[in-house]
């Protein structure tokens, strides 16, 4: 697998048509060539990934911030073709962003994730070593794509501390998997709920609204969101 920062025109074009066929949106890609060629432009994240001359993953940021808070890059769009899924496209095009902060003094990446999610859950706090700190509830409004298909879109915001020691831990390929104590929360999430969108959508939107009350109840009670478990849960506790 080759990693490539992206200039010109015609990889924009090539990476806006992978997106849009990640997302089933054909007539409407999640961004523009034109955003994503200001964005390189002015010094931000566009990336991708090929297997040989097929790009099969794309990754996107810029820089941000909120006084006084250090200077960070959010990561807005990481998209992987599902028939590399297991080929570890996704990681190295994460592990890539994190060379490409530390080598310009960037220390932490931020972004967001739907919790219902279990392999987006144990990819960002184990395999990548990152933080959950904050619930935010329906933060895009309802999103009618092919993956979201109407669902309210709570999200958890992850901030990735790239010089923390489960960070380089993870980089390293040692991820540090959490073991709850007796004094844990655990908080369930389903197995599958982009099938079960699909196929059962009332079902889902239970699912979201008892995971927004416990997992989002919890943190805003000051619980800290730890790991992820195999078992699909997530892993809380307090100070």
């Amino acid at each position: 697998m080759d990693i490539k920062e992206l200039e010109q025109m015609p990889e924009m074009h090539e990476l806006v048509k992978l997106f849009a066929t990640i997302w089933g949106r054909p007539d409407e890609p999640p961004i523009d060539s034109s955003t994503l060629q200001a964005l390189s432009h002015s010094g931000n994240y566009v990336v991708a990934a090929y297997s040989g001359k097929r790009m099969v993953g794309g990754l996107i940021g810029w820089l941000g911030g909120h006084p006084p808070n250090d200077l960070h890059l959010h990561s807005h769009i990481l998209g992987v073709l599902p028939d590399t899924e297991a080929r570890g496209v996704g990681f190295g095009l994460k592990q890539h962003q994190r060379t490409w902060c530390m080598d310009r003094g960037v220390t932490s990446i931020e972004w967001t994730f739907d919790p219902l999610v279990r392999r987006n859950a144990y990819f960002n706090l184990v395999k990548l070593g990152a933080d959950a700190v904050e619930y935010l509830v329906d933060f895009y409004g309802p999103m009618d794509d092919g993956i979201n298909t109407g669902a309210e879109s709570d999200r958890l915001l992850i901030r990735w501390n790239l010089h923390a020691e489960k960070a380089a831990a993870a980089a390293a390929g040692r991820p540090l998997e959490p073991r709850p104590d007796a004094s844990a929360l655990l908080v369930q999430v389903p197995e599958d709920i982009v099938a079960m969108r699909r196929d059962d959508p009332t079902h889902a939107r239970r699912w979201r609204h008892q995971v927004r009350e416990a997992l989002g109840g919890a943190m805003s009670r000051g619980y800290h969101v730890t790991g992820f478990t195999r078992a699909f849960e997530y892993v809380l506790s307090r100070d």
